[in-house]
């Protein structure tokens, strides 16, 4: 075999495994439905206020350490391991038995976690209730599969949602509810009459409508459940984008989403990738949209490379994280990380000092992030643009290339300051000097104390009527 088929082979390996890992990562849609619901559009605007929040993804999966519920799809099998089990049906016992015996988390503190997140800056929290998997993070009195049926039953805390949801609401966060569509425990769902080569449901709904019946009404009496019995909840977050009516799949949204703005009236629903009426705002996964965006947005990034905890996790560093912030803010959006404990319930402590890290940049310079609004020239080099909300007062904040230093001066093109403004550093208020250039380029001078830091910037720019 000579080196050019060599080197094709790997290359068509390369683009078979990207293609896999990419069928279950969102997108986001193409088109955006504004709410009618004054209370939803008053809530969505608050919403926008917050800019930072938290996606905890905990579950079965947190038990050996591997990627979410996934390795469950046929359709994803060539590059996620079944770990040791050379059988599916195996492989699903332990899967869905054993770790179910297994996960037992006697260090779960949620006041703790909301304390980690409340300093790193954050202002939401979304929670997943339930993934794929169908194992249910709350008491649900419609399965047996769930937390509080497990070696963790006699916990105070076993209905984890409960503590999350109100330890997270006295912190002073908005609160989510992760709710999976699909759920591939549920024989109305995935039943074991049939094979299971992909993660849609395994039956024709044609054929066996009652089935799909039994699961439309399951679906809905358990988003009931967490809409009515986990105290005030400010988004519910829907997963599992293929359970559509588009999919033939239909679990009747708009009932749905009636009760649960029935049960918790102004409630941001957002059904991923369903563009219209329950899609309250958009949910780009692992990925910052190329330009701003005119309607409401979060980007979804993980914290390290995986949404749950996983074994000797790559994790981003506090500059990237802080960069990430800055680019999304710009262009209309607010960033949703992810941040997965481990079985223990333990947020590690990699986890806790990139977000201390985070959260001590914030406290300085987060008057150029929170409830800020976008700005059309936003962008230049380096630097993002961010307005206040009065549109008199821009914010510019240098994004630190990763490994690089503060430069001596910071130069950007547009948003040019009228003859008479002021420009002060937001870190410690010390007015800065400037001068334009070619009539189109600002030439900041960066305060020598600041000069070769490792710690990006933010200026507010004062423009004066004069």
């Amino acid at each position: 075999m000579n080196n050019k088929l060599i080197l094709l082979i790997l290359l068509l390996f390369w683009v078979t495994s990207l293609k896999s890992q990419n069928t279950f990562v969102h997108g986001r849609s193409h088109n955006y439905e504004w709410p009618t619901d004054l209370l939803v559009l008053e809530k969505l605007d608050r919403w926008q206020d917050l800019k930072f929040g938290v996606i905890f993804h905990w579950g079965l999966y947190a038990v050996p350490g591997i990627v979410e519920s996934w390795a469950l799809c046929s359709e994803d099998v060539d590059w996620i391991s079944r770990y040791g089990h050379d059988n599916y049906q195996e492989f699903k016992n332990w899967y869905w038995n054993g770790l179910s015996q297994q996960f037992n988390p006697v260090h779960f503190n949620p006041t703790q976690w909301a304390d980690i997140m409340k300093q790193a800056g954050m202002k939401y929290m979304v929670f997943t209730t339930k993934h794929h998997d169908g194992f249910c993070m709350f008491d649900s009195k419609y399965t047996n599969f769930s937390i509080a049926q497990g070696p963790f039953k006699g916990n105070p805390k076993a209905d984890v949602t409960r503590y999350v949801f109100e330890a997270f609401r006295k912190a002073g966060f908005m609160t989510g509810a992760y709710f999976s569509k699909p759920d591939w425990h549920n024989q109305d769902y995935w039943w074991d009459y049939f094979a299971t080569p992909n993660r849609n449901v395994n039956y024709k709904i044609e054929r066996h409508p009652e089935k799909w019946e039994n699961f439309k009404t399951f679906t809905y009496n358990q988003i009931e459940e967490l809409m009515s019995g986990y105290g005030p909840i400010d988004i519910l977050w829907l997963d599992g984008g293929w359970v559509s009516i588009r999919n033939n799949q239909d679990i009747d949204m708009p009932r749905i989403a009636n009760m649960a703005r029935k049960k918790q009236p102004g409630i941001l629903v957002v059904d991923r990738t369903i563009s219209g009426r329950y899609e309250n705002y958009q949910t780009p996964e692992r990925s910052i949209p190329e330009t701003q965006l005119p309607f409401p947005w979060e980007s979804c990034i993980t914290l390290t490379s995986d949404w749950g905890w996983v074994k000797n996790a790559k994790y981003k560093t506090s500059n990237q994280v802080i960069s990430m912030l800055m680019e999304v803010v710009a262009k209309g959006g607010s960033l949703l990380l992810g941040v997965g404990p481990t079985a223990e319930g333990i947020i590690e402590q990699p986890a806790i000092e990139r977000l201390a890290e985070v959260g001590r940049w914030l406290q300085k310079n987060g008057e150029a992030i929170y409830n800020t609004r976008i700005t059309s020239n936003y962008h230049s080099n380096n630097v993002w643009f961010t307005a206040n909300k009065n549109g008199k007062t821009l914010y510019a904040l240098y994004a630190l290339p990763e490994g690089e230093k503060i430069p001596a001066s910071i130069e950007w093109q547009g948003n040019i300051p009228t003859k008479n403004s002021r420009i002060k550093l937001l870190v410690s208020g010390q007015k800065v000097k400037w001068t334009i250039k070619d009539n189109d380029r600002v030439i900041l001078t960066v305060p020598d104390k600041y000069v070769g830091s490792n710690e990006p910037l933010a200026f507010q720019l004062e423009i004066c009527d004069k």
